[in-house]
């Protein structure tokens, strides 16, 4: 298993959609970093976010979450709360081919902040907006840019196609639009 670099993940979205939009260079002039990078992209986060509260009491809950544990904000920056995080999604769709599978880290611009961007791989033939969960580790609130880049995506292949992929399992997050919470 190897990563893919720069001209391979070019190829990918240019012949197979694989990243739409896709950004064919690294831009960060004036902005967090976003686009192809060397051996990944740098995916960016839409102006569309769920914030956590804990003002209605729920309890977190990964087979039940309530709705009303989050607030819904749409903006040019998002103010993540101190001890928080919020739900967002990638301003990138992904077409995940077969004998591919993705590691997602956070950028060092925000982790050096102590702010935290947690993403599950993209697995064999997943597609979708990528819902992305962005921590505050902080104990003061912590500004988060919509439209720059917040994370980058690793592609490794696989020596061959995977025998079941996300797909061929119905995969509870396949093609999904918005932010997702979590599902049972």
């Amino acid at each position: 298993m190897g990563v893919k670099p720069d001209s391979w993940i070019e190829e990918m979205a240019r012949t197979h959609k694989m990243i739409e939009p896709f950004e064919p260079r690294q831009v960060n002039k004036g902005a967090i970093s976003y686009g192809v990078s060397s051996y990944g992209y740098d995916l960016r986060v839409a102006d569309e976010y769920k914030i956590f509260t804990n003002v209605n009491n729920s309890i977190v809950d990964p087979k039940d979450v309530d709705p009303k544990s989050f607030i819904d904000f749409k903006g040019p920056v998002c103010i993540i709360p101190p001890n928080s995080f919020a739900l967002a999604r990638s301003v990138e769709y992904f077409r995940i081919p077969r004998d591919i599978i993705t590691l997602c880290v956070g950028k060092s611009t925000y982790a050096r902040c102590g702010i935290i961007v947690n993403v599950t791989p993209f697995e064999p033939e997943w597609e979708g907006y990528v819902t992305l969960e962005i921590s505050n580790t902080t104990p003061l609130p912590a500004k988060i840019y919509s439209f720059e880049g917040i994370c980058q995506v690793l592609f490794f292949e696989g020596s061959s196609p995977c025998r079941r992929s996300y797909k061929d399992k119905d995969g509870k997050y396949q093609k999904q639009v918005g932010i997702t919470p979590a599902k049972l």
